[in-house]
């Protein structure tokens, strides 16, 4: 019995110190090799002939509310040529050495025949394998290539390597640019950024080999793994007002040599942004989106504050409406310091409601000092209720921190609640701003602002964003009826006067903030100012609301009144004109305009003669071939473009049955049709590529 114990006792001291000798000596080699051989084995690895390489997925599609791309990745292709005289046999390449170089330069008109027979030449002496032909060749450019004498013959025979790549580009040019995004240096910014991981999709692996002068060549396909393509992006953006947006925003901008400008539109109900254009002016004088400054730029935004700090008065029951306050003569000291109406010799005896209205500083920092100077937390405590206080949590990168002061900070002072109470001492960005007053036109609920609607994989919803409420109640119904009368009277009678509207109404309020240069509110002389408008329209049942903010007009004209609230004007009449309100009685009232159809999309031309025929005046909004008629007065019919982009599917509803079939047609898609009238649905939807063979099917009725 012992000796049987011995016997298994020995044997596992055995296997123990063999496994434990062959873990050190495995150990030593490992350290051996790493710190000895190291270099040798990567040296080796480097003249490896034999690798597996990444194939880039094909970046998903970024597009508009309707399905028309915004960002689409575009194939281009390099193209390369194996000039060994193992895959093109000299007889091939003598017999067709001119013609190719002749149908390279007149294809691409880069360099002349003699120039790219010589390079070939030149290639095919050096027996080349890898030899660069032509970079970023267009699909059709590809098409025709492959005709190409020599390149006809394949791979194989012919020596034609085409490597496919994917370019990024936004058929919208420069709408709503920054939000989007892009790629620079491997950094991604905008949607291009927030949903990076969605658009990207799966690289591929394909085997390649080093031929000379270090390059690589793709081996055959036979053990290549496919890369998985990403998916798409439905955002909220509407490209009808987003072209509106930008358009007003430029030409407002160029007319007053302003620094930059924001506006945006945003859904009341939702928060869904609908439009959004950022422009900065350049060293050159024109402007680019550069810099989202609607999310990004956080500053002081002046007296359209005022509306947090009526509601902080009006909810701790300080004021009603009614009540006067005296402005004197439109200058008052606090603390040693003078603050001063813009209005020369002061409003005299005002109510709270025409204080508001005519953006009465004195009459704002009168109230909160009186009141809150001896529990300025109090007045904190309402401003930090509304939400204001923390960021939205945009989706993109980059939100602006808001900033409401603290008691108690280092640069708190006796200064800062007159001076906050008309938007000074504090900080927002311009989406903050617009979802306090969006808010307020919401019946009281803050929505957190969205870029985005659902993402998709070969057209198939995967995952749907719903719209999300930051605060549920900002202020009691009280509160909100009052502060909505208020904003109605600013645009009635106050300083927003100027655009008023007599077809529907709007609320909003006026904000001229000067900006800090250096430090200082004055430098050298000279003074900055921001104009801002903020509002909703209709202000009797709110579908939009939409900020405006130009930086630094030059010349004497800076006010928000003057500079913000015409392009809010002009941006809401044409959004009103194009979208599907409801049209008081007035509006509409003769009955010659009132037979016609209520949308009518067609030939410009056609569309102007039907309507002239009629004594209608034509109000139209662009110089486009292909319209839509949306709005009519008692004789006035509006308008307003319907482009026709190459590649994309066009959108043809409304148009009559020719116009249609000519659109189409030449658009490349084979047409099916049922019914009689005008187009009321297509079965491809508006702006997706057209692939060749598509057949559109349309109802009309």
């Amino acid at each position: 019995m012992d000796k049987n114990k011995g016997d298994i006792l020995w044997r596992i001291y055995l296997v123990y110190f063999l496994t434990v000798g062959f873990g050190i000596l495995i150990l030593f080699k490992v350290i051996y090799i790493q710190f000895f051989e190291g270099e040798e084995w990567k040296e080796r690895a480097r003249n490896s002939t034999i690798r597996y390489a990444s194939i880039d997925a094909i970046r998903g599609d970024i597009l508009a509310d309707d399905g028309r791309l915004l960002a689409t990745s575009v194939p281009v292709y390099e193209i390369r040529m194996d000039l060994h005289r193992n895959v093109v046999s000299d007889e091939l390449f003598s017999a067709g050495i001119d013609s190719l170089a002749y149908r390279l330069s007149r294809l691409f008109r880069d360099r002349s025949q003699a120039e790219y027979k010589r390079q070939l030449m030149q290639a095919r002496h050096n027996q080349e394998r890898y030899f660069l032909v032509k970079r970023n060749v267009s699909y059709h450019e590809l098409t025709e290539l492959l005709k190409f004498p020599i390149f006809r013959n394949g791979r194989f025979r012919g020596g034609l390597i085409v490597n496919p790549r994917a370019r990024r580009e936004m058929p919208f040019k420069s709408l709503a640019a920054r939000t989007i995004g892009y790629e620079r240096e491997g950094v991604f910014v905008g949607l291009e950024g927030a949903y990076r991981e969605h658009l990207e999709g799966i690289q591929g692996k394909r085997l390649e080999q080093r031929i000379s002068g270090g390059q690589w060549m793709p081996l055959s396909d036979v053990n290549e793994i496919r890369s998985q393509n990403g998916k798409d992006i439905i955002t909220t953006i509407n490209i009808h007002m987003q072209d509106i947006v930008e358009y007003e925003l430029r030409n407002q901008l160029e007319r007053y040599s302003a620094e930059h400008g924001t506006a945006v539109v945003m859904e009341v109900n939702t928060g869904k942004i609908k439009a959004i254009s950022n422009l900065t002016r350049n060293a050159h004088g024109r402007y680019d989106e550069t810099y989202n400054y609607a999310v990004g730029e956080s500053t002081e935004p002046g007296s359209t504050f005022k509306l947090a700090t009526i509601i902080a008065l009006l909810e701790d029951g300080i004021v009603t409406p009614d009540d006067f306050i005296q402005t004197g003569d439109g200058v008052t000291t606090f603390h040693g310091r003078s603050m001063r109406d813009a209005r020369e010799g002061g409003f005299g005896t005002i109510t709270v409601k025409e204080a508001f209205a005519l953006s009465s500083n004195v009459a704002f920092a009168t109230l909160v000092e009186e009141n809150y100077k001896r529990n300025p937390q109090r007045f904190l405590n309402r401003i930090n209720a509304l939400g204001i206080h923390q960021p939205l949590g945009m989706e993109i990168s980059g939100e602006g921190m808001p900033y409401i002061p603290k008691v108690g900070d280092s640069n708190w002072s006796g200064l800062t609640l007159p001076w906050m109470s008309i938007g000074y001492n504090v900080s927002m960005t311009p989406l903050q701003t617009l979802a306090l007053y969006n808010a307020v036109a919401n019946s009281g609920r803050m929505m957190k602002p969205m870029l985005v609607d659902e993402v998709r994989q070969t057209g198939r919803t995967i995952q749907r964003f719903q719209p999300e409420v930051l605060n549920r109640s900002i202020a009691s119904g009280y509160t909100l009826r009052i502060v909505r009368e208020m904003l109605e009277e600013a645009v009635e009678s106050g300083t927003a006067s100027g655009i008023k509207s007599s077809l529907y109404p709007i609320a909003g309020k006026t904000g001229t903030a000067q900006v800090a240069i250096d430090g200082t509110y004055r430098s050298a002389g000279r003074a900055a100012y921001r104009a801002s408008f903020v509002g909703y329209f209709p202000a009797d049942d709110p579908v939009y609301s939409m900020i405006v903010a130009v930086h630094n007009p030059k010349g004497w004209i800076y006010t928000g009144s003057q500079v913000a609230a015409p392009v809010f004007k002009r941006i809401a009449d044409k959004i009103y004109a194009t979208r599907h309100f409801n049209v008081s009685d007035d509006w509409v009232t003769s009955p010659v305009i009132a037979s016609l159809p209520a949308v009518r999309a067609g030939a410009r031309n056609d569309v102007e003669t039907i309507y002239s025929a009629f004594d209608c005046k034509l109000l139209f909004d662009d110089e486009m071939p292909w319209v839509v008629s949306s709005v009519r007065n008692s004789d006035t019919v509006v308008v307003s473009g319907r482009e026709i982009i190459p590649n994309l599917v066009p959108n043809v509803v409304g148009m009559g049955l020719k116009d249609a079939m000519y659109v189409l047609e030449n658009s490349g898609l084979r047409v099916r049709f049922a019914g009689r009238g005008v187009v009321r649905s297509q079965s491809l939807r508006p702006g997706t590529r057209i692939s060749a063979g598509n057949v559109i099917f349309i109802q009309l009725s």
